[in-house]
C-alpha cells in the first residue's frame, strides 16, 4: 500500500526456463569455478529466487548436464530409426552420432558442459547416475535386436563398449579446439565396428 493508499501493483514472479538456468549456471562456473558458484548466485544472476531454480533443477549439479531426459530421448528416436536389416554397430553408432549433432553455435555451450563433466572431481559421482541411464538406453536397444534381456552379459558388453567409444571421442574434442565431435565418433565407431582396423582410417 502506497502512502496515498492506493495497492502497490503487484507483478507475476520473473520465470525463466530450464535451458536458462542451465545456460546462466554453465557461464558462472566458467568464469568462477564449479565449486565456488553458489546456487544463490545463479538465481541472482537470473533475477529469481532458489525456490524457482528447484522447479527445474533438484541440485546445483543437475544445471551442469541441463535437459539430459531429452538426450535420452533423441538417442531412442535416433536407434528407433534403424532397419532390423542394418548391422547392429552400424545402427548403433549412426544413431549416436545423429544424436550428439548439433548446431554451430550450440556447439561451445556444449564444449563448457563436457569440460566440467569430465573435469570437476565434485561432478564424478552425479555423473555416473546420468552415464547408467545412457547406457541403459543402448542395453535395452541391442537386447532387443538380438533377443536377450538388457541385462545379459551381452547387451550389457555392447553398452559399456559403446559409453567407452562415445566418452574417447567427447574426451578428445574437449581437449582440442578444432577436433570435429562428430567426425571423431564416426571414427569410433567404425574402428568398433572393424575390430579396430586402423588402415581404414
Amino acid at each position: 500500500m502506497r502512502a496515498n493508499g492506493t495497492p502497490v501493483a503487484r507483478g507475476r514472479p520473473k520465470r525463466t526456463t530450464p535451458a536458462e538456468v542451465s545456460r546462466a549456471a554453465l557461464e558462472l562456473f566458467a568464469a568462477n569455478g564449479f565449486v565456488e558458484t553458489t546456487v544463490d548466485d545463479i538465481a541472482s544472476a537470473l533475477g529469481v529466487g532458489r525456490r524457482t531454480l528447484f522447479r527445474y533443477f533438484s541440485s546445483k549439479n543437475d544445471t551442469v548436464w541441463g535437459d539430459f531426459d531429452w538426450v535420452l530421448d533423441r538417442l531412442r528416436g535416433e536407434l528407433a530409426k534403424s532397419s532390423p536389416d542394418e548391422p547392429l554397430m552400424g545402427a548403433l553408432g549412426r544413431a549416436i552420432v545423429a544424436s550428439n549433432s548439433y548446431p554451430s553455435e550450440e556447439l561451445p555451450q556444449l564444449r563448457l558442459r563436457m569440460t566440467l563433466i569430465t573435469a570437476v572431481p565434485a561432478l564424478q559421482a552425479h555423473s555416473m547416475l546420468r552415464y547408467q541411464a545412457w547406457r541403459e538406453v543402448v542395453a535395452e536397444y541391442a537386447a532387443q535386436r538380438l533377443g536377450l534381456t538388457p541385462e545379459h552379459h551381452v547387451p550389457q558388453t555392447i553398452a559399456h563398449t559403446a559409453f567407452g567409444t562415445s566418452m574417447a571421442a567427447f574426451v578428445t574434442w574437449v581437449g582440442d579446439p578444432d577436433a570435429d565431435l562428430e567426425a571423431s565418433l564416426r571414427e569410433g565407431y567404425r574402428l568398433l565396428a572393424t575390430g579396430f582396423d586402423v588402415t581404414g582410417s
